[in-house]
Parts: structure tokens; C-alpha cells; sequence
């Protein structure tokens, strides 16, 4: 974006230094200096930090959660630039700015960018997250995989002194026959004397959807859905303090598995009639998602003048697919050619450890200066869990990473800066693939690349309401490398020459301004996103992926706010639109749209929240997404561009109120019980009567929650 390259010229020579991305967070429960957030590796005061980031509180998320228990519906709900949510245990399509999101829990990496999944959605039960912090834009201070933003989930912590219990259930019904869904969870929390514990549990049983015209919704049998499953939840969280110090550990167990009690009927394209099912058993284990997160935290705040904060951490993911006999998976020597049904799992395996150190007034006065280094080791591998199979083989990654951070505050000016230096390594032993694509060996290797990732900043506070922001910072993650050496189907191939491991670097220079008084608060910007060397996953006509190396290029901007006209009410809404443009191929020019699978369409949330009672509450919201035609008569090879998407507008009714039961609560998703098919199923140029999927009809859901 050339209006911003002398801003950020600017800022380079006043700050002398680089800098780690960092973002303004807006909210509507507190005045903008008390809105504090820790994405940026330091707890820091938003009206402090130049660039872009929403903070969704607890009392906006569990008022999303009276509508749907759906971690993407309450991103998309809250987020401008989020794609529309899937209803489905898989995330395909769930975009940020068109590009990748980097999942984290406390801090943990929970994204798998050697062998995208798509699973990464449902990784803790939604009651033990208090608030979330959504950094938009490419950034580099949490690691790889953010070149569209991050999504980091905060876990709840004990707050007042002293013993609580509490319990929560929620039931969620369709009125129709198995659409019952039920939660319930324990929490205990303990605070006295320095030491703090906070313990939960949870169990729950999904059923069946239905759409608006009173069908079976469709289920995910292969990729995986949330319907007609279950799933449990084991938190905790242990501190204590030392005086200045502070020692924590955090564990979570997540499970969530298909009951495999519904076998899908596939889509009528000539009648118009979306994705259904039917009593039955599919063949083989249903799709199931196994999480398991911890870390080890330490932090002091007084060493040499600053403080030190260290994480170790661990985390096992393994998603297992649905059974099919897609061509890929056939093989003679086993079975029959059509005749062999397998199921795919991705299994990754992380561990690393963060370390931090800020030191404020560092030789003169408001200069902070800031140091790190992370460390990561993730081995990742896709295999066929139905007969041992290698589909992908081990990806070893490595990567070691220090940085550095430097801010400087004068007035009403903070200028920051910053650079991550990443250096990353990635090892793949020699390795056979599928019988579907020659039984090749490929000769394994070693393959590397070192990259300096920088970022620039400033926020300037013209008024007691007013600020503005410029802020320019990139990102930089990795191509979906499982996805290329899988499909190896010439001989004499090896690591070395298979596919370019130069990272995916994307910068986003942004400017944005934003204003909060007593009446509300309203924020815009403006972004430019550019990755010289991005991807871009095409489907061709068998319905088989293949990864290019093109350019990528989108441009965005959104605006979000609220208005309280009265003690008692609050009106809010968001608009977002985002333009999204790659190459037909290397070289080629930028006159290719991005995909349903990259970019959601342009979005318009609006409502309002009601307090009628001292202790009541009542949400009403509106969502429209807009029409979207793209790459019309376009396509690369056998992979058809064109792209064709209908918009709807869906309108949720939310209440709450403290009785002397507890909190109880009541939900109605889709009140007009809108018939409509999902913005990713409907776009999609590969149309498959197996995932045209229409979404949830009318559901009403019940809450309780009781402390004690």
C-alpha cells in the first residue's frame, strides 16, 4: 500500500529498531486504558500498541454460547474479517483476512502448518476459556503460521479469595427427533495464601440438525462433524506465588468422536436439494479429534529492573478421519480396486519453551526494550490408521528463534519496534508413497531456511477519545508440505528437489484511527496484505488438491463500533470487505479472486443488547453475507475457479438472567429459521454431493450456571 511507505519510513528512523507486531483491542466492557492484553508477549495497555486486535470478553462469548457451543460462529460473531463459520468439526474455509490463522491455547501452539488438517477449532471445551484475543494481521511474535492474524485462547483463572464450586449444564433442541444436545461441567476453584487451583470437567452428547425446511442436516462422515458426537474435557490450572515470583502449570484433555449412528444421503444438484442423512452405521471409526495441551510457566517480576517469563510447553494432536474408498487409497495387493475402504489420521506432536524479558526505562527514560527466544519441535506424519499405510511420513521441524523489541514513549506518541530471526529446519527419512500414485521411494533429506521477520509501529493519542495507528509487520509460515510429498508420482524423486521450503512470507501494512467516549467507541482500518511467494490449494476435476506457489495480494478494510444511548442499552456492528487476489500461475498476472477456501464474503453484523432487568439481559443480532461471483469462465488446468455464492442474512435472539437457582439463559440460533446452504459448500467450485451442506435451522437452547 504505497500511502503507508512513508509513515513507515517515518516511524523506522524515529524508532532505530524493528519490532514485533502488536495491536489496539477494543471492547465494550471496559474504558480503552484498562483493556490490557498479552499476545504481544508482554501484558500491555492497548491504547499503547499500534496496529490491530479485538479482545472478546467472557460476557460477549458466553452470550455467543447461548446460541451455538461453536468456537468459529463466536470468531465470525466478533471478528470482522473471519469467515463465516462451517458447523463442522472441520475449519476448511475459516479464514482471517484471507489468509491463515494461528491457533493458540494460553500461548500454545495448537495449528499443524506441516499437514493442514483443518481441525484445529475444537481443541478445549469453551467453558474454561475466559476471554479471547485476536491479533488481525500478519505477525511473527507468536511464532509461524500467522499470516493472517492470531487467535489466542486465554483459560480461565480463580479470582476471589476462598473455596467455590460451580456447575453448569446446557441442553440445545430442534424439537425434532435426535436433536438433543446436552453439557454438562464441574468447576472448582481455590485462592488463599499466594497458592490458586482451578479444576474442571465436562461431558456432552451432540445429536442431529436439522435445516429450515425440517431435513436431516447433512453429516461431515469423512472430515468430521460436530453433530451426532460426544465429547469430554479434563482442566487444570495450579499457581503459586513467591513474593515476585510466580510458578504455573495448566493441563487440558479434549476429546470429541463421531457415534457413527448416521450414514449421509448425498445432495440432488438437479432438484437443489443440500446434503442429508440417514439412520445407519458408516463404515469404519468415526472421525475423532484428541488434544492434549501443557505448560510449565514461570515468571519474575524483578530481574535486573524488568521482568522474566518462561513457558515450557507440550502438545499431542491426532485427528482421525472418516473411512473411504476414494482411488487414492486403493490397492490391489490389498483388496479388490474400488473395493478398499481406509481412514486417514494426522498425527503432531509439539514441544518448545518461550522466554521472555522486558525491561522498561532501559539507559533513558520510557524506552522498553524487549528480548526472547522460542523454541519448537514438531513432528507431524498423516498415516492410514485402517492399514498401517505411510501417506505422509514424518516431518521433523525444528526451529530456533531470538528477538528482539524496542519502545519508546514520548507524550502521546508510542513508537515500537522490532525483528525475529527464525531459523528452521525440517527432516524427512526415505519413504514410499501410496500404491494410487506408483509406489515411488522418495529419498529423504534435509531441507532449511533462516529469515529475518520484522515489524514497525506507531500509535499516537491526538485527544483523550482519539488515536490513530500505522503499523506495518509480517508473518511468515510454511506450505502445506505433507500435502506435496504425498502425492509423489514419478520415480527418482527426493526432498531436495520435491518442493521450495522458502517460508511464506506476508507483510500487512495497515492504518486505522479510533475513537472511545462515554457514549460508545467506533474503530477503522485499512490494510494491505503481500506475499510475494504464497500458495494457493486448487481442486481439480477428481476433487484431488494441488499446491502453487503464486503471489498473493489482498486488500481489506473494516470498521466496528457501538453506541450506548442509554444506561440500559447498547447497540453494536461491524462491517468487513476483502478483496483477495493471486495468479493463474508464476509469473502470470494478479487477476485471479481468492477462493471460498481463503476468503469469506463481505459481512455486515448489527445489533443490540438490552439490560431490562437490574439482573437481566436480552441480545438480539442480525448477520448478513453478501452475494459473491468470482473467476467467471476462469481455471488452471482442470481446476474450475469459478466460484457462485447466494448471500443470506440470519437473526439470533439471546437472553440471560440471575435468578436464585443460578444464571439461567435461553438461546434462539436462526430465529426466522432461514433455509440456506453454507457460504463454503455453496462456493466452492468443486461441487461434491457428499458436503453440500445447508446450515442449522431454528435451535433453542437452555443454560444454567450456578456458583456455591
Amino acid at each position: 500500500m504505497t500511502t503507508l511507505h512513508p509513515l513507515t519510513r517515518a516511524v523506522a528512523l524515529a524508532c532505530l529498531a524493528a519490532s514485533g507486531h502488536a495491536a489496539i483491542a477494543q471492547t465494550s466492557e471496559a474504558p480503552l486504558s484498562e483493556v490490557v492484553v498479552t499476545a504481544t508477549r508482554n501484558s500491555k495497555s492497548v491504547d499503547k500498541i499500534p496496529g490491530a486486535v479485538t479482545v472478546i470478553s467472557q460476557r460477549e462469548l458466553e452470550a455467543q454460547y447461548l446460541l451455538a457451543d461453536d468456537p468459529s460462529a463466536a470468531l465470525a460473531t466478533y471478528i470482522p474479517g473471519y469467515a463465516p463459520s462451517r458447523q463442522k468439526m472441520s475449519s476448511t474455509g475459516e479464514s482471517l483476512r484471507g489468509r491463515g490463522t494461528l491457533i493458540l491455547l494460553d500461548g500454545v501452539p495448537q495449528t499443524n502448518p506441516l499437514r493442514g488438517g483443518m481441525r484445529e477449532g475444537y481443541v478445549a471445551d469453551t467453558a474454561i476459556i475466559e476471554r479471547v484475543e485476536v491479533i488481525n494481521g500478519a505477525s511473527a511474535m507468536q511464532g509461524m503460521g500467522a499470516t493472517g492474524g492470531i487467535v489466542n485462547y486465554i483459560t480461565k483463572s480463580p479470582k476471589g479469595e476462598g473455596t467455590t464450586h460451580s456447575v453448569n449444564a446446557r441442553l440445545s433442541s430442534q424439537l425434532r427427533h435426535d436433536s438433543l444436545d446436552w453439557k454438562t461441567g464441574y468447576t472448582l476453584q481455590h485462592k488463599s495464601g499466594g497458592f490458586d487451583l482451578l479444576a474442571f470437567g465436562s461431558i456432552q452428547q451432540r445429536g442431529l440438525g436439522y435445516d429450515g425446511k425440517g431435513r436431516p442436516l447433512g453429516i461431515e462422515s469423512v472430515q468430521g462433524d460436530t453433530m451426532d458426537s460426544e465429547g469430554t474435557d479434563l482442566f487444570l490450572k495450579i499457581g503459586k506465588n513467591f513474593g515476585d515470583q510466580r510458578l504455573q502449570l495448566t493441563v487440558n484433555r479434549f476429546r470429541m468422536e463421531g457415534d457413527g449412528d448416521y450414514k449421509q444421503v448425498p445432495a440432488n444438484f438437479a432438484s437443489g436439494t443440500p446434503t442429508s442423512s440417514t439412520p445407519g452405521t458408516p463404515v469404519g471409526a468415526p472421525p475423532r479429534n484428541k488434544v492434549e495441551t501443557s505448560s510449565l510457566e514461570y515468571r519474575h517480576n524483578d530481574v535486573l529492573g524488568g521482568s522474566f517469563n518462561a513457558q515450557l510447553f507440550k502438545q499431542d494432536f491426532a485427528s482421525l478421519y472418516g473411512a473411504t474408498n476414494t482411488a487414492t487409497f486403493q490397492d490391489v495387493t490389498l483388496a479388490p480396486a474400488g473395493k478398499l475402504f481406509d481412514q486417514s489420521e494426522v498425527v503432531a506432536d509439539k514441544y518448545g519453551a518461550k522466554l521472555t524479558y522486558v525491561r522498561p526505562n532501559t539507559v533513558i527514560d520510557g524506552l522498553e526494550f524487549t528480548a526472547g527466544l522460542d523454541y519448537l519441535r514438531d513432528r507431524t506424519k498423516q498415516w492410514l490408521a485402517g492399514t498401517g499405510r505411510t501417506w505422509v511420513p514424518t516431518l521433523d521441524f525444528t526451529s530456533v528463534a531470538p528477538f528482539t523489541q524496542l519502545e519508546y514513549e514520548i507524550g502521546a506518541l508510542t513508537v515500537r519496534g522490532g525483528v525475529r530471526h527464525e531459523d528452521a529446519k525440517l527432516n524427512v527419512d526415505t519413504y514410499t508413497t501410496l500404491a494410487a500414485y506408483g509406489s515411488r521411494l522418495v529419498q529423504g533429506g534435509q531441507r532449511a531456511f533462516t529469515k529475518n521477520v520484522k515489524n514497525i509501529g506507531a500509535v499516537y493519542r491526538f485527544s483523550p477519545n482519539w488515536s490513530a495507528f500505522v503499523s506495518s509487520a509480517e508473518g511468515f509460515g510454511l506450505p502445506d508440505v505433507g500435502l506435496v510429498l504425498r502425492a509423489v508420482n514419478r520415480p527418482g524423486q527426493s526432498v531436495a528437489s520435491l518442493f521450495d521450503m522458502e517460508p511464506v512470507v506476508t507483510r500487512n501494512n495497515e492504518i486505522g484511527v479510533n475513537w472511545r467516549g462515554a457514549l460508545g467507541n467506533v474503530g477503522a482500518s485499512f490494510y494491505d496484505s503481500r506475499s510475494k511467494l504464497g500458495t494457493a490449494l486448487r481442486i481439480n476435476s477428481a476433487g484431488i488438491g494441488q499446491l502453487d506457489r503464486v503471489p498473493t495480494t489482498v486488500r481489506g478494510w473494516e470498521v466496528s463500533g457501538e453506541v450506548r444511548p442509554a444506561r440500559t442499552l447498547t447497540a453494536f456492528g461491524s462491517y468487513s470487505r476483502t478483496l483477495g487476489k493471486t495468479a493463474a500461475t508464476a509469473g502470470a498476472p494478479m487477476d485471479v479472486a481468492l477462493g471460498a477456501r481463503s476468503q469469506g464474503p463481505d459481512k455486515l453484523v448489527a445489533g443490540a443488547n438490552w439490560q431490562w432487568m437490574p439482573k437481566a439481559n436480552l441480545r438480539l443480532q442480525a448477520t448478513k453475507l453478501k452475494d459473491r461471483d468470482i473467476n467467471i469462465g476462469r481455471s488452471v488446468g482442470t481446476a474450475i475457479l469459478e466460484e457462485h455464492f447466494k448471500g443470506y442474512t440470519l437473526v439470533d435472539l439471546a437472553g440471560s438472567v440471575d435468578s436464585p437457582w443460578g444464571k439461567v439463559g435461553l438461546g434462539l440460533e436462526n430465529l426466522t429459521d432461514r433455509q440456506y446452504v453454507g457460504y463454503y459448500p455453496q462456493s466452492t467450485s468443486y461441487k461434491d454431493a457428499a458436503s453440500y451442506f445447508a446450515g442449522r435451522g431454528r435451535t433453542l437452547s437452555l443454560s444454567l450456571a450456578r456458583s456455591f
